[in-house]
């Protein structure tokens, strides 16, 4: 490539992010939707049918997801583990988009070593690598709660308590003074730009940074990612409704009012749940 075809390029270096991200989340999303019709299919068929006949990217998925099969081999928490991690990706790219296309800006406006589009995507890719490190808890905590009977086929708890504790520390969660801090880090990208040092040129500053900002983002989210055992790991509604409102609190420029609006839903939701279990 020529250099005055390399710099047209690098011109266009929002247009570049923006296509990528863009490609990212509708490769994750699609990914989702195909995994969730194709477990979906033995219990639309025949509900209450035997899970373990399932066949899944030639793994036995049944007795990974359902209650009262057999224990997990390695094979299958590296699926369910990989089922997380597209799952993060397809779910907090969105959120994470208008910090990524400033970060190419300031990059591109700084000129920095002529690679602000390198610089990003080792950006982008350190914020993804907490959510892969999030998933391996995920998948260790869907693996206690298989093993404790707690996960029915879909992989949502059977027990109402459960269901509705988890929905009270969710929302309670919501109202601390951890989630402001971190909230506050994710809905102002400019200001966490400039107080944490600005735009890396190296790749492993870039990196470094992005898991700087995926840390704030982890410790601003992970209570919402925890409603997926509520309301179902594969439920496609409620992973768009928890994306959605990732989306909503980093964007709209409300404060603390839509994680406290949320939290005292969800706790009203848990109590109502536990006092229906009692």
């Amino acid at each position: 490539m020529s250099d005055t075809a390399l710099e047209a390029v690098l011109r266009h270096d929002r247009a570049i992010v923006t296509a990528a991200l863009v490609a990212v989340a509708v490769l994750a999303w699609a990914y989702v939707l195909w995994l969730a019709a194709d477990m979906a299919m033995p219990t639309a068929s025949a509900p209450g049918a035997d899970m373990a006949g399932m066949d899944m990217a030639g793994m036995d998925m049944g007795a990974a997801i359902a209650p009262g099969f057999q224990a997990w081999t390695p094979a299958d928490f590296a699926f369910i583990f990989a089922m997380w991690a597209v799952m993060m990706v397809g779910m907090m790219t969105p959120s994470v988009a208008p910090m990524v296309l400033l970060y190419a800006g300031v990059g591109r406006k700084a000129q920095a070593s002529g690679r602000p589009i390198a610089s990003t995507a080792w950006f982008f890719t350190g914020y993804l690598l907490v959510w892969v490190a999030f998933s391996i808890a995920a998948t260790g905590a869907q693996w206690l709660l298989t093993s404790l009977s707690l996960l029915s086929p879909v992989m949502a708890t059977n027990s109402t308590v459960v269901g509705g504790l988890v929905l009270i520390a969710a929302g309670l969660y919501q109202w601390t003074p951890m989630k402001g801090v971190c909230l506050r880090q994710c809905q102002a990208p400019i200001a966490f730009l400039a107080s944490h040092g600005g735009f890396r040129s190296d790749s492993l500053g870039a990196l470094r940074f992005g898991i700087k900002h995926g840390a704030y983002c982890l410790g601003c989210c992970w209570a919402l990612m925890a409603l997926l055992f509520v309301g179902g790991v594969m439920n496609v509604l409620w992973i768009a409704g928890i994306a959605i409102l990732v989306l909503l609190e980093k964007t709209v420029p409300t404060g603390q009012l839509i994680p406290r609006i949320s939290g005292a839903l969800m706790a009203i939701a848990g109590v109502w749940l536990l006092v229906g279990a009692f």
